[in-house]
């Protein structure tokens, strides 16, 4: 996938169209991701006994990973991600609008 986890997103279609946020999961056989404070989701959740309170929960959905792309804090704007390999044989993301390496 183009996205890993931790990585700061910018949503491109959508309800939540131009919000930023930071991958909290990858869901890759799904080819779906979830983004934090995106996609929020409305969950009514019953009480499990005396001690744990029930209530209406708020929490992200998943969105494809086709509707992100990756927010380059150079650039500041969303980008599309290349690879490159190195001279020691490992394959990085790279930046395709400043060729800044993605992976550290």
């Amino acid at each position: 996938m183009h996205v890993k986890s931790g990585d700061t997103v910018i949503v491109i279609s959508g309800k939540d169209k131009g919000k930023k946020g930071k991958i909290l999961k990858v869901l890759p056989k799904e080819n779906k991701v979830i983004v934090e404070g995106i996609n929020m989701l409305t969950k009514h959740k019953r009480a499990q006994g005396p001690t744990d309170q029930g209530g209406i929960i708020h929490q992200e959905g998943a969105i494809n990973a086709s509707k992100v792309m990756y927010y380059c804090g150079k650039d500041k704007v969303g980008v599309r991600v290349g690879y490159k390999f190195l001279e020691d044989g490992s394959k990085v993301r790279v930046c395709k609008k400043c060729g800044e390496i993605l992976d550290k």
